[in-house]
């Protein structure tokens, strides 16, 4: 194992937990974190991912909040946490977790089935703006998180109320694209690695990204929001957090493992993999970043009309 500055060190195994079933949105990072923290031997204990799925990803962070001070848990978080508290879904104290680090950033990808008759983002604006009561979104993995947002942005640019439309939500994006495969839904809303497969296979179609600027391999041809002319650039993060009641150098301990294990060739391998944008942070700048995230996101969620009373 490559030494680390902390004293602390694990001395039984380690629990990765994602709050998807294996494939889904914390479940990929997981796993390459846990390839990249093997390759490197940053860890001298066993560990495993762990998949405790179910209730938007709200029981796995129960499960981690029941381990109040066990530095041998650690989550893949997202901004869901947040917009969860937010919009009411859950008290501050049921999914409480410490954040660790903030790994890298994903866009969405809004696609559509291969028979629906969407083409092009104009063709969801035009449609939204003609009926929007008639067109059905799904995403995952709850109302007034990063995908639905997205979605909220696309919806009001068409000039019709944001809650017009119907809204399906499922546990995992995976859930979602096989929604839009199967000719459920008219749109849906996912991150980018989400929906490879489908894409791939003629089963879906990638009407527009949500990112600054066009991604690659599969999205090489599909337009931004933005060059569409609807303002809807949006990205989810992935991070790590750790029960609440953890040290300082516990937190130390974790921080040098991750910002070791985001440096080796494996993950820089799943970034190119997957679509995902390099965004590592912790200790303060984490802390601000966040801080600032969820004053943002309480702005965006009041004029979206989601923000809990």
């Amino acid at each position: 194992m490559v030494q680390t500055s902390s004293r602390w060190r694990p001395d039984h195994a380690i629990e990765i937990v994602a709050s998807t079933p294996p494939g889904g949105g914390t479940d990929r990072p997981a796993r390459a974190l846990l390839t990249a923290i093997a390759a490197s031997r940053l860890l001298d204990v066993p560990a495993t991912v762990v998949n405790i799925a179910g209730d938007g990803g709200r029981r796995a962070w129960r499960h981690i909040a029941g381990r109040g001070g066990d530095a041998h848990v650690v989550g893949i978080n997202a901004p869901n946490n947040v917009t969860d508290v937010l919009t009411g879904i859950v008290t501050e104290a049921q999914t409480r977790s410490a954040p660790v680090a903030i790994l890298y950033t994903e866009y969405m990808a809004f696609i559509a089935g291969a028979g629906a008759g969407l083409a092009t983002g104009a063709d969801l604006v035009k449609r939204l703006s003609a009926a929007a009561q008639d067109v059905t979104i799904s995403l995952s993995t709850s109302l007034g998180n990063p995908n639905h947002i997205a979605a909220a942005q696309v919806i009001r640019h068409a000039g019709v109320p944001v809650t017009a439309p119907k809204i399906r939500v499922f546990d995992s994006a995976r859930d979602v694209v096989a929604d839009i495969a199967g000719g459920h839904a008219d749109i849906g809303v996912v991150t980018a690695a989400s929906a490879v497969p489908e894409l791939e296979a003629g089963q879906a179609r990638a009407v527009a990204i949500s990112s600054p600027e066009r991604l690659t391999g599969v999205y090489a041809a599909t337009p931004t929001w933005r060059e569409q002319g609807v303002d809807c650039v949006i990205g989810s993060w992935r991070g790590v957090a750790a029960p609440v009641g953890i040290t300082t150098g516990q937190i130390a301990f974790w921080q040098d493992v991750l910002s070791r294990a985001v440096r080796t060739n494996e993950w820089q391998a799943a970034l190119a993999q997957h679509f995902w944008t390099a965004m590592y942070l912790d200790g303060p700048e984490l802390a601000a970043y966040l801080k600032q995230e969820r004053a943002e996101m309480t702005t965006m969620l009041g004029e979206l009309g989601l923000l809990a009373a």
